[in-house]
């Protein structure tokens, strides 16, 4: 069964889409198949993989995106695959064993006008869909935006771990204590959707230190976060596994570099100097592999937390 993991921070910005994309590019560089599921309206995992040439088709037509599978209906998720997505513009494939599902902005019709049949979750359809495939990877990754809203359900219901990308700031911290609260409340109301052999529901498996400027003193940020993680431990609402990556990410202008040429860093080559980061998402995979499986937090008569209030979103800012 493929491991499927899903990539999200209630805080925009921190750097998520760099995350998967090089860490599913590290991923297939070891002979892993994978398969990276973009269900961010915004795209950015589609763009940069697909390159706009190739992506703009899908946006202008608005068939062969995910979309496609709920209006109009027409296509499933095998029809929609784009395999050995990273390529050069000659079409030489670069990185065999790394497919996508993609995405165009049409996407964020799935939140407001798309009218699911029968009452019936998006995310039992995109699930539904998705199982047939899932004997063919190692690895399922899923970008989703910043909030649990049906495209994210999606991710989060067909994953059994999350990673959550953070930079080292208050506001990282805010959206990891909101992502916790609004997960365990998703996992409540869809637990009678689950079918045996899905696995655990997805449960915060690891937290990833993103984009770290050299000048930054890491230690502080790292400290409040450990300190939220055991809060947490102790209440129930994530897995006794849940830490943070010892590995982390430096923030470089070769990331931003990579996005505009199309490829993933390790697609770059030496040529411009990689600042340090290929080794930075070369040791995060490492650290990502050797991740041992959940454990399921031990039940309590109530383990799913109420809204979270102000008070703790005032804790949350402050310690």
């Amino acid at each position: 069964m493929a491991r499927k993991i899903t990539f999200i921070n209630y805080k925009g910005g921190v750097g998520k889409t760099s995350c998967i994309v090089n860490i599913a590019a590290f991923l297939a560089r070891t002979g892993k198949r994978v398969l990276l599921v973009d269900l961010d309206a915004q795209s950015n995992s589609s763009i940069w993989l697909m390159r706009v040439e190739r992506w703009n088709t899908l946006n202008t037509t608005r068939k062969g995106s995910i979309y496609s599978i709920f209006e109009p209906g027409e296509q499933k998720l095998q029809d929609i695959l784009v395999r050995d997505v990273v390529e050069e513009r000659d079409g030489k494939k670069l990185l065999p064993g790394l497919d996508l599902l993609p995405t165009t902005f049409d996407l964020i019709d799935l939140e407001h006008e798309y009218d699911p049949p029968d009452h019936e979750p998006v995310y039992v359809r995109f699930w539904n869909q998705l199982k047939a495939m899932e004997a063919d990877y190692d690895y399922i990754l899923f970008d989703c935006p910043p909030n649990v809203l049906r495209a994210s359900q999606c991710g989060l219901f067909s994953a059994n771990e999350v990673i959550v990308p953070a930079n080292p700031d208050a506001l990282s911290l805010i959206g990891f204590t909101l992502l916790t609260a609004k997960l365990m409340q998703f996992n409540e109301r869809s637990a009678t959707f689950r079918t045996a052999g899905m696995g655990n529901q997805a449960l915060i498996n690891g937290v990833l230190f993103n984009s770290v400027k050299t000048s930054t003193d890491i230690e502080v940020p790292k400290m409040r976060m450990q300190f939220r993680i055991n809060q947490f431990r102790n209440q129930k609402k994530v897995s006794p596994q849940t830490r943070i990556f010892k590995a982390m990410v430096r923030d470089a202008i070769v990331v931003r570099r990579a996005v505009t040429l199309g490829l993933p860093v390790l697609c770059i080559g030496n040529a411009m100097g990689t600042e340090g980061v290929f080794e930075d998402y070369e040791a995060v995979t490492r650290e990502l592999e050797s991740l041992t499986p959940l454990q399921k937090p031990q039940s309590t008569p109530n383990p799913y937390p109420q809204p979270v209030t102000s008070h703790e979103r005032e804790n949350a800012r402050i310690s």
